[in-house]
């Protein structure tokens, strides 16, 4: 009978228990999203008084739920009016670089609680099957936002494609334009890397890196080479000079958003007017993915998808040697115009 009692007050204790931890999770996730929510400080005219700060603070806490689910098609034309939900244009853009690190920069800035991420790569500007479908066709692939909020997308084939900087211009034409740049060989043999896992995939095989960037019958860099002629930065960037001033864009460094990505994340802020709210307690360094991850609050964490940071193949010195001499001319003028240097050889 004792043992009976026993187990059934071991029983009680256990359920007792589990309640309340699941209860403290809860507490501790609402205080995570709510530190992470906080309504913003008003920059240039971008939040009103301070009832309109209340109303922003209470539409941000749907931001993680409630916006999931009209980006899933859930929600009724009355729950968007009730919660003055919009899809916008972008105010910004991450026009490129390919294998710059687009798709980390877009998921660090989504971070700040005034930014909202367009998902997937949109290819309106740069593909004219889509371009034709026009403007509203582009804004509705757009998530859901609040006014007060800015809504950003990454096509990284944006920075190499001839029509692009028009089509942009003719939409907005004092729009924000991020480019993400890498040392250009490194940028080149990434680029190389991710073609060549896609055809291991599908058992094809694929010519060495070397045999690309190299002429055969020259034995000089291929500037035919698609890998090479984009990481030639400073004569697409002149083509988009022709249409937007210098002030419009920010060069971010690929390669220190790598291995230290918040002074970079703080210039990007400064950038597009944001008020500072990322910090480095949202990011933090996964040892075994080898790179930073994001921390939204202390539940929500996120790493970028394991294709990120792929090994790269070994490639013969000889050719590294030659392409770092072929691009270093190119990198001096792209530092002259954007008043940026980096450390490349």
């Amino acid at each position: 009978m004792l043992f009976k009692q026993q187990a059934l007050l071991r029983q009680k204790l256990f359920v007792l228990g589990s309640l309340a931890i699941g209860s403290l999770l809860y507490l501790v996730a609402r205080v995570g999203s709510l530190d992470r929510l906080q309504p913003l400080c008003p920059v240039d005219g971008q939040f009103g008084p301070r009832g309109q700060d209340e109303i922003a603070l209470r539409a941000l806490q749907f931001k993680r739920g409630l916006l999931h689910e009209f980006r899933k098609g859930n929600a009724t034309k009355e729950q968007i009016r009730l919660h003055n939900l919009v899809q916008q244009l972008p105010k910004a853009i991450i026009i490129g670089v390919r294998k710059g690190g687009t798709r980390a920069l877009l998921e660090m800035l989504n971070l700040h609680p005034a930014v909202v991420k367009a998902s997937q790569e949109i290819h309106f500007f740069d593909n004219d099957e889509n371009y034709a479908k026009g403007i509203e066709w582009y804004r509705k692939k757009m998530p859901f936002s609040y006014p007060h909020q800015i809504t950003i997308e990454k096509s990284p084939a944006y920075f190499i494609t001839e029509e692009v900087p028009e089509r942009i211009y003719k939409m907005n034409s004092s729009i924000k334009l991020l480019i993400i740049v890498r040392e250009p060989t490194t940028r080149a043999i990434s680029d190389y890397t991710q073609v060549l896992e896609g055809k291991e995939r599908k058992n094809k095989t694929y010519y060495k890196f070397e045999k690309l960037a190299i002429d055969p019958n020259t034995c000089e860099v291929n500037t035919k080479y698609k890998a090479v002629r984009t990481s030639i930065y400073t004569k697409h960037l002149e083509r988009w000079l022709k249409y937007f001033p210098i002030e419009q864009f920010h060069i971010v460094d690929g390669d220190r958003l790598i291995t230290e990505p918040l002074p970079e994340l703080q210039l990007v802020e400064k950038f597009l007017n944001l008020p500072p709210r990322i910090s480095q307690y949202n990011l933090y360094f996964n040892a075994t993915r080898g790179f930073y991850c994001l921390r939204f609050n202390i539940v929500f964490n996120k790493c970028l998808a394991g294709s990120k940071g792929r090994i790269h193949p070994e490639v013969d010195t000889s050719v590294i040697t030659k392409l770092r001499k072929f691009f270093h001319p190119f990198n001096q003028k792209f530092y002259q115009i954007t008043g940026r240097t980096f450390k490349w050889p």
